[in-house]
């Protein structure tokens, strides 16, 4: 109608830009803002808008600032985990399948699909009790809850983080130190059994209790026979340090022996065929130990061996120390010449002379 006053109606208002919106899904309001670049949605868990909106302007003050609380996206646990893969990979550690498998079998199923900021201490908990509950012990625990862990830390260092905080993840008390030590007799018994295959290795291991690892990778050129030392390269060594290895007591014969029977093979402990190192799995050897009576045993508890027979062979811990590199077996060490490897060398062949003299003499008077 001519004339007729229009009645003003209520216009939806635009938000203004950078005061985020909101949105509802089911009965509560979900946030949506901006975080260094990234967009968040994170459910307010609220069916009052008022309230709601009053949590947004908060959270959009919050990252203003830089001191937002809440969470930054809905990465999952799989995905902050594969950050570990990637990471561990990078830097090229020897253990990176291991991890792998560690976290494919076991963390990813129970934890992977969880978004990572809403992983709390009961999920930690729960998954400790179905792993022990599966017979895993506590040190295997440890190793995949490490993981996570880590995935956590690497998550925070992203830019933008993927979470702002992780979960507290406890370190539980392992109880699983082997205290066994394989007696010179007991070594002599050992050595008869084992194959030809595994005799040298086994030799250099009782005597500078290197870790299998580190003797598989061993080559020729780093065998120095004239100074009586053996040279392991830094990207040998698990704590990526380079260490020289005395040559002594039986060692330099049976390394002889796997140089004359190489067959220009470049590995000094050599498998089948010669052009690859000994398997990891040692092929034999827990056959070996069972037939010396000895069932159980393995290679890594050689190196508590070593220790004791330095210790008791009066070797000062500094000297073993440069042998073994590492303070899980002595609290300080210092760095030493390979004047003092030498003296070290000496004094436990001289211990092992003892020793088999002893024990000659007592089986002769038995006889």
């Amino acid at each position: 109608m001519v004339g007729a006053k229009i009645s003003s109606m209520p216009r939806h208002r635009r938000r203004r830009y950078g005061t985020g919106s909101l949105f509802k899904h089911g009965r509560t309001w979900w946030l949506q803002y901006y975080w260094h670049g990234q967009r968040v949605t994170e459910n307010s868990k609220l069916e009052d808008r008022a309230a709601a909106e009053d949590l947004l302007r908060r959270r959009v003050a919050e990252a203003a600032a830089g001191e937002i609380t809440g969470s930054v996206g809905n990465a999952t646990v799989a995905e902050i985990c594969n950050l570990v893969m990637a990471d561990n990979r990078l830097r090229k550690l020897r253990d990176a399948k291991t991890v792998e498998w560690r976290y494919e079998a076991h963390l990813k199923p129970a934890l992977g699909k969880i978004q990572a900021h809403r992983l709390t201490s009961a999920h930690i908990r729960r998954y400790v009790d179905d792993r022990r509950a599966a017979k895993a012990s506590d040190a295997t625990i440890n190793r995949e809850l490490s993981i996570l862990r880590r995935a956590y830390t690497l998550a925070m260092r992203e830019d933008p983080p993927f979470v702002r905080k992780a979960p507290y993840i406890p370190k539980l008390e392992e109880d699983n130190a082997r205290q066994g030590f394989l007696e010179l007799e007991q070594y002599e018994r050992l050595l008869e059994e084992l194959p030809a295959s595994l005799k040298a290795l086994f030799v250099c291991g009782y005597h500078t209790g290197a870790r299998k690892g580190e003797l598989r990778r061993l080559r020729w050129e780093q065998i120095d026979f004239d100074a009586s030392l053996i040279r392991v390269a830094k990207c040998q060594a698990k704590a990526k340090k380079a260490r020289t290895l005395p040559i002594y007591g039986d060692m330099e014969r049976w390394l002889r022996s796997q140089q004359e029977n190489a067959g220009g093979s470049p590995w000094v402990f050599f498998g089948a065929p010669k052009s690859k190192p000994v398997s990891t799995k040692l092929y034999g050897w827990a056959e070996a130990c069972e037939r010396a009576g000895l069932p159980g045993l393995l290679f890594h508890d050689l190196r508590r061996s070593a220790v004791r027979n330095m210790k008791r062979a009066g070797v000062p811990d500094k000297a073993a120390m440069e042998i073994h590199k590492t303070r899980s077996i002595f609290d300080r060490y210092n760095i030493v010449d390979e004047g003092d490897l030498g003296d070290a060398a000496q004094k436990v062949t001289a211990y092992f002379d003892e020793r088999k003299a002893q024990r000659a003499a007592r089986l002769k008077r038995i006889k």
